[in-house]
């Protein structure tokens, strides 16, 4: 992978020790909130179907339009 395209290098191998993925630590570690802590979501079980749809369609979780809100927490938590 080109390390240079990655913004937070200690956030990133952070994660790659504790067992992460490539493709995940490096998607965490280029957020725009990179390395801040204390941020407010909610929890996926106190958000709607609907909320949990858009979150999954917004980093393109396939066949999220067949799934139950148990799956898409499952699916979004796995991805």
């Amino acid at each position: 992978m080109n390390r240079s395209r990655i913004k937070n290098e200690a956030q990133y191998d952070a994660l790659r020790d504790k067992g992460y993925s490539k493709e995940k630590s490096a998607r965490i570690a280029n957020a725009p909130n990179s390395g801040t802590h204390g941020g407010e979501a909610s929890a996926y079980e106190d958000r709607t179907k609907s909320e949990l749809y858009n979150q999954a369609k917004k980093i393109d979780i396939q066949g999220r339009s067949t799934m139950n809100k148990k799956e898409l927490i499952s699916a979004l938590r796995n991805h």
